[in-house]
């Protein structure tokens, strides 16, 4: 009986203990895991970034058609052929206007031979004129016959020139046939690709009518030279001047940056959306070799540098909270809140100018449940030095 009883305390003693220490694990502070990384000296840049997405663009793109309705004809190019300045891009049926050329070619050729016959007479009457006074001089010719060959001399010469004009005015009426043949064919006013071909052999065209815009019969781009072009927030757009250094990024070509600067900054406000108006900036690669492996219409971003420090201390801009403090992971292992004071600053680093030390951790995952000032913390395996 006494043996039964002793068990019975040992077992109570241990069920004791084991609660005891369960309330003692419960009752220990748990450490918020947090990423951290340390204050560094860096380069940071003071930039002004587009507010919705911005577009490369081709130097020289033009959406061209006929000046004059017309059945096509002929379409020697298609969507993606390099074509050169002048070559035929389209051609409508001109088979009357080839032949009223061709009539008016023949009448200027003509035209040309019967002046150089009236010159030609025009040059022996003036020839045979100066042989009568020759032989006037001598006696040997009357006055009358002298006269004559005179006249006749002035009368030629009369010809001859009527004819060069009568040349001119055939050369001229060509000209006209030959303007109005041109007006059928469209030709390219640049080298470049073709990008869009709207039509087709057999089909009718009309020229766009006044406030009518229509799809142009090709859409031809050079793109051998290309620019970002983005919408910058009105805001921000005073601070930009032409001049200045960018980055340019695409979705395209994730995790490349590449150099620009500022060619335009337009002299107007868009109001597409009465509450976020804005200025479209253009920057131009630094490098047009960088543009090799990009096409017009790939989405862009653009930040316009406004200012740039290189040895500066730095901490990532996410780890800074609302009115310039952050969380600092001091030796005790415990957040402690700090003010900052900063300086220049954009998505990615923010210049701090005092409140910090080089080396010292602060919070960048501030959004973390439990993550406060004077909380035990723990270093999170995502933390990393820079």
């Amino acid at each position: 009986m006494q043996t039964k009883r002793i068990k019975l305390i040992t077992f109570l003693l241990i069920i004791a203990a084991a609660i005891a220490a369960a309330f003692v694990w419960l009752g220990k502070e748990k450490a918020v895991e947090v990423i951290v990384k340390k204050a560094s000296t860096g380069a940071v840049q003071e930039t002004v970034a587009n507010t919705r997405a911005g577009t490369i663009e081709a130097c020289r793109r033009a959406g061209i058609s006929p000046s004059i309705g017309g059945q096509i004809d002929s379409l020697p190019v298609k969507e993606g052929d390099l074509v050169e300045q002048g070559q035929v891009l389209m051609e409508l049926w001109n088979e009357d206007q080839t032949a009223q050329y061709k009539l008016a070619q023949s009448e200027a050729k003509a035209a040309k031979a019967r002046a150089n016959q009236a010159c030609v007479l025009a040059e022996v009457a003036q020839r045979e004129a100066d042989r009568q006074k020759k032989l006037q001089k001598k006696n040997l010719s009357s006055e009358e016959a002298v006269d004559r060959a005179d006249g006749e001399a002035r009368a030629q010469k009369a010809a001859c020139n009527a004819a060069r004009a009568s040349s001119e005015v055939s050369q001229a009426q060509l000209n006209v046939v030959q303007a109005a043949l041109d007006r059928t064919r469209l030709t390219a006013p640049f080298n470049g690709v073709v990008a869009e071909v709207n039509g087709e052999i057999g089909e009718f065209v009309t020229p766009s009518p006044v406030g009518i815009p229509t799809p142009p019969a090709v859409d031809l781009m050079d793109i051998s030279c290309l620019y970002a072009s983005a919408p910058i927030d009105e805001v921000d757009a005073p601070r930009i001047r032409v001049g200045m250094p960018a980055n340019i990024s695409l979705d395209a070509m994730a995790g490349e940056n590449f150099a620009g600067v500022v060619k335009r900054v337009a002299p107007y406000v868009l109001e597409m959306e009465k509450q976020a108006r804005t200025v479209d900036v253009e920057v131009d690669f630094l490098c047009q070799a960088d543009c090799n492996n990009m096409l017009p219409g790939y989405s862009a971003d653009i930040e316009v540098i406004l200012d740039e420090k290189t040895s500066v201390l730095r901490i990532p801009t996410e780890a800074v909270l609302e009115g310039n403090s952050v969380l600092v992971l001091s030796t005790a292992e415990r957040l402690e809140l700090r003010e900052i004071t900063t300086g220049l600053k954009n998505w990615e680093w923010t210049e701090v100018t005092d409140g910090l030390s080089e080396g010292e951790e602060v919070v960048v995952s501030v959004d973390r449940e439990g993550v406060e000032d004077g909380v035990l913390a723990a270093r999170d395996s995502k933390s990393q030095d820079d």
